[in-house]
């Protein structure tokens, strides 16, 4: 996934390969083996990558050892992870521990609405892992046009939706028009319970 990420934003900036090899020192063969996902690259030469594109080096690594399915590549769900775009966070109410059961958690997160109960409960904390490619029915993290949502993701044949536990919510469909980015999946909450 990482290779495939690295690729994405070096044709968005609309940079050549050789151009990003020169601003690397990084052998064009090796940023091929990398872009195809037949290599992962060092900590050291992903530092270099994203400074040569301007892009944050951290959403890049949370992408190690995640790969797309064929079923994800084809409802595009790469183009749904952001490469360049980090949690904006208000305020730091404290730290909490990371159970060991959620060891790729980056940071826990308040529920501030009921659209997930039962499972997960108004005012509970969830734990998040960035960048994560979603399953059918895993329950993520997701930007909205720009509303932050906790909902399951839901594949069916007519299309891809955002689905809350709670029925009072309504199906949120994804179509090909929405501007949403899986910031990532949830792997655990406060209360004990691991999905």
């Amino acid at each position: 996934m990482i290779g495939e990420m690295i690729y994405k934003a070096r044709e968005d900036k609309k940079m050549k390969k050789s151009e990003l090899a020169k601003h690397t020192n990084i052998n064009i063969g090796h940023l091929s083996h990398i872009e195809s996902e037949q290599r992962n690259p060092s900590h050291r030469a992903l530092k270099a990558i994203c400074r040569a594109l301007g892009i944050p080096c951290q959403p890049l690594m949370y992408t190690y050892d995640k790969y797309f399915s064929d079923e994800q590549v084809l409802r595009k769900m790469p183009d749904h992870i952001s490469y360049n775009r980090i949690p904006a966070v208000a305020s730091v109410e404290s730290f909490m521990e990371c159970p060991a059961e959620c060891p790729n958690a980056a940071f826990s997160l308040k529920v501030t609405d009921d659209a997930m109960q039962p499972k997960i409960t108004k005012d509970s904390y969830v734990f998040v892992e960035l960048n994560s490619p979603l399953e059918n029915k895993d329950i993520g993290l997701f930007d909205l046009d720009g509303k932050i949502l906790i909902r399951r993701f839901i594949v069916r044949q007519d299309g891809l939706f955002l689905r809350a536990d709670n029925k009072e919510f309504a199906d949120i469909p994804l179509n090909n028009d929405a501007k949403y980015y899986i910031i990532g999946k949830i792997v655990g909450t406060n209360t004990g319970l691991i999905f």
